[in-house]
């Protein structure tokens, strides 16, 4: 599953073949002998994984294969198979907008819907993605062009300043193997100073069942969000790491729970759809409507909402 919880007040939140040359090969002639101070440095070796994220790598792929199988992970944004209508979009906008996925306890983070107040950000959204030593160039650059494709995805959607950054940013996604995850304990300490050790222990420890997670942090515990920092594991198959890209990003920006009544949605723990649907771009779209605010309750901005969602389905106002 995908996680997501939000920090208020800085408080909870493959194989090659080988090819034969086709003319004989020229015997190099013998150089000169050299003094080994002489010899050229090896160049240095390429990074390799550890038992754990092979065994990993290997684990997410036959779960991808079998959600694949059963007609899950979907791309089409949503069909005649999955209608909505204005009442629906409401419910399901206040459901995830309203709700805490997690709530702190007894030293571990608990699956526990709690209400809470409307949490967007104000300030333009940078996304600065870090790759760790493990990730291959290739899929650095696929995965950073995917980044950077939904972020202005994301920008229409809300109508908020929403780009990438090469550093200094605002939303941070990592994309790292096990063994670097477990070693951002100084890193996130850095990027999040009140960040609990229940908190820090949820992301260290992130156990298999949980394929990313993203945690966005109000500082001054006026629904605002200044900074998100989102984990995606290296070891996912690409259309895996892509679903966790477009979910927890786009849960970093304000849409912080899951519920099952949300389809067609990515933010609903069934894996339906793995990309970001035309109903989660019109819940993005109430988010940063004008007519909300960070910091608003829950009774405060349902009829707003209502209001709001029957334009989007009714067409322009």
């Amino acid at each position: 599953m995908r996680t997501a919880f939000a920090l208020l007040t800085l408080a909870l939140l493959a194989s090659c073949a080988q090819r034969q040359p086709v003319e004989p090969v020229p015997v190099p002639q013998p150089r000169p002998e050299q003094p080994m101070a002489m010899t050229a440095p090896l160049p240095p070796r390429p990074p390799t994984r550890g038992p754990d994220s092979a065994a990993l790598s290997a684990f997410y792929a036959q779960v991808e294969e079998r959600l694949l199988t059963r007609g899950l992970l979907r791309r089409d944004g949503g069909g005649p198979d999955t209608p909505y209508d204005a009442d629906r979009l409401a419910d399901t906008f206040l459901r995830l907008a309203f709700y805490e996925e997690y709530a702190a306890g007894s030293g571990v983070l608990v699956a526990q819907e709690t209400e809470s107040q409307l949490h967007r950000w104000t300030a333009p959204v940078r996304i600065e993605t870090r790759f760790g030593d493990s990730v291959p160039q290739a899929q650095r650059t696929r995965d950073g062009n995917d980044v950077t494709a939904f972020a202005r995805r994301l920008a229409r959607a809300t109508n908020h300043p929403v780009g990438t950054t090469a550093s200094g940013g605002n939303f941070i996604v990592y994309i790292v193997n096990e063994q670097e995850r477990r070693a951002l304990g100084p890193a996130l300490r850095r990027l999040a100073p009140g960040l609990s050790d229940t908190e820090l222990s949820s992301v260290l420890n992130l156990p298999r069942s949980s394929y990313c997670i993203v945690f966005a942090i109000d500082a001054g515990d006026n629904g605002q969000y200044n900074r998100a920092v989102a984990l995606i594991r290296a070891e996912h198959p690409d259309l895996l790491r892509l679903s966790c890209i477009h979910e927890e990003v786009a849960q970093g920006l304000g849409l912080a729970n899951d519920s099952p009544r949300a389809r067609p949605s990515i933010f609903n723990d069934d894996e339906e759809f793995a990309l970001l649907t035309t109903m989660d771009e019109q819940l993005l779209r109430i988010l940063y409507d004008p007519r909300l605010t960070p910091g608003m309750s829950l009774t405060a901005a349902t009829p707003i909402v209502r209001r709001i969602a029957a334009e989007i389905i009714g067409g322009p106002s």
